[in-house]
């Protein structure tokens, strides 16, 4: 039997735009729940590469990331299984595209909401994860790291990626 920990790993995008925050609601195993545009990390793809595709998929806006806001970890308990999940989540801040409108969301998620850091403080008990404000107070205390601060060997593209690159 395996008992290798593996944690989830999830790419976020934190969005301002006029002091107010792009967020999503969401159908969570725990009811209904406000997250940042955020999700897992797909094979062969850069962690900016997934927090773009996931900030389509779950708002209908173009989203490219241009900093790392962070890497975070955080651990709890389904109430609904028991459960045990624990997610690293690389958060990234960047630009806003356009929006599709029309653009079907991702599965679970009912609709977009642009939030100000007040609502969110005030509605933090139906955050997704402690991760969710955290993330916000952080981009509002101006934490930015290059997107350089993340290295993607080209391994993560699949066979026939150069060894020798990789060493």
């Amino acid at each position: 039997m395996d008992n290798r920990w593996r944690p989830s790993v999830t790419v976020a995008a934190v969005i301002e735009r006029d002091g107010r925050f792009l967020m999503i609601e969401e159908e969570t195993h725990e009811g209904l729940r406000i997250n940042n545009p955020a999700g897992h990390l797909d094979p062969g793809e850069t962690p900016a590469e997934g927090c773009a595709r996931e900030a389509l998929e779950e708002t209908a806006w173009h989203f490219r990331p241009t900093q790392l806001l962070g890497v975070y970890i955080s651990r709890f308990q389904r109430s609904t299984t028991g459960e045990d999940v624990t997610y690293l989540r690389f958060a990234f801040t960047g630009e806003l595209g356009e929006e599709e409108k029309g653009r079907a969301l991702d599965f679970g998620i009912v609709r977009t909401l642009w939030m100000t850091p007040e609502e969110l403080r005030a509605t933090a008990d139906r955050h997704r994860s402690p991760l969710v404000l955290r993330c916000i107070e952080d981009y509002l205390k101006g934490i930015r790291y290059p997107l350089e601060s993340i290295y993607s060997d080209p391994s993560i593209r699949g066979p026939g990626w150069d060894r020798d690159e990789g060493s």
